[in-house]
């Protein structure tokens, strides 16, 4: 991408979501370690002082653009298994086709998000916007499974759907997966997994 500004991108007033956007951009085209605030800053068309009337540093830009993150994977996944239909599990399946996509999509901060820079750990607000996207994996798997399923059987499924969807996202991200998968084969792929894990 060209280091033209995106100054025409942005409204008064609106600068910080507008250097949050920028530094987006700049974590997938360089990694989150690959770029600095006065780059970031000149791309946003801004004087290189303007970030820090927003943030702390530069920890703090990509703290945001991670939790942005989180909250528009989050956002997608609900959609995503609202919005599906056919069977029971059809909501599962959308669900682990939908975070594979957002990898895909958006590699660069799909890394981010799980902790490629230092001190996310022991971010209370980090963990607790992720913990509200595997919310939407739990509240899913609660529908499946019947009334009265103990809260730790519910977190176990989850926690094997998770597992298998989060491997297989970052072995497409990172061009190792072997299996050369169509849109419908991976579908297919998630249907199969979630029959497996949820019908033992």
């Amino acid at each position: 991408m060209s280091d033209k500004p995106l100054r025409a991108q942005y409204h008064h007033g609106d600068l910080r979501a507008h250097l949050i956007e920028t530094v987006r951009i700049l974590v997938e085209e360089k990694g989150a370690d690959g770029f600095s605030i006065s780059e970031a800053a000149r791309r946003a068309g801004v004087s290189s002082a303007a970030p820090y009337k927003h943030f702390n540093d530069r920890a703090e830009i990509v703290r945001e653009v991670a939790l942005a993150g989180i909250d528009r994977m989050r956002d997608q996944m609900d959609d995503a298994a609202t919005g599906a239909s056919g069977n029971d599990l059809a909501p599962i399946t959308a669900l682990g086709v939908c975070y594979a996509n957002f990898a895909r999509t958006e590699p660069g901060v799909f890394r981010l998000m799980f902790g490629l820079t230092k001190g996310h750990d022991d971010d209370p607000e980090l963990q607790e916007h992720g913990e509200a996207c595997f919310d939407v994996v739990k509240r899913e798997v609660r529908q499946v499974m019947p009334e009265g399923t103990p809260d730790a059987e519910i977190e176990r499924r989850g926690f094997m759907l998770h597992m298998f969807v989060h491997g297989h996202a970052f072995l497409e991200i990172d061009g190792k997966h072997e299996l050369e998968l169509s849109a419908e084969q991976e579908t297919a792929l998630m249907a199969d997994i979630a029959q497996r894990i949820m019908r033992d």
